[in-house]
């Protein structure tokens, strides 16, 4: 399949593979930073990188990620992946190869669409993006 997009190159900005995986509690990531610049899952070459395991599991993460973020103001969101784009080389991919997932995130209470870049071959800092609030975590 990727084979035909001929040489890949990543452009992603932000991989970090000492980072380390949030604590879990109730199925959602422990998060206790926000992201300042604004790039941060909205921007395809600083995704928010979820690969902490073997890409079979990291859907969990994704879930673990979502379940700790809300709306500005505290609203309830939902999620839906889109699309996939933007193929970068990985060693920790069966096929050498990655896609970055596209997910549309919705407000409850409001017609509000953000899209978010997510990648679960890479690890790195997670952190709430801009526009979103941690949720409470009691």
């Amino acid at each position: 399949m990727l084979s035909s997009c001929g040489s890949i190159k990543s452009t992603i900005q932000n991989i970090d593979n000492s980072a380390i995986k949030p604590p879990i509690k109730n199925k959602q990531f422990l998060l206790i930073e926000y992201d300042k610049d604004g790039k941060y899952g909205y921007d395809m070459d600083y995704p928010i990188n979820l690969g902490f395991e073997n890409e079979k599991y990291s859907p969990k993460n994704v879930e673990y990620f979502f379940n700790a973020i809300s709306g500005p103001n505290g609203e309830k969101i939902s999620y839906e992946k889109i699309d996939t784009c933007c193929p970068f080389p990985t060693k920790k991919s069966a096929v050498g190869a990655g896609t970055l997932d596209i997910y549309q995130i919705s407000f409850e209470g409001t017609e509000k669409k953000i899209i978010l870049y997510l990648n679960i071959y890479e690890k790195g800092k997670v952190l709430c993006p801009k526009g979103f609030s941690i949720k409470n975590q009691s």
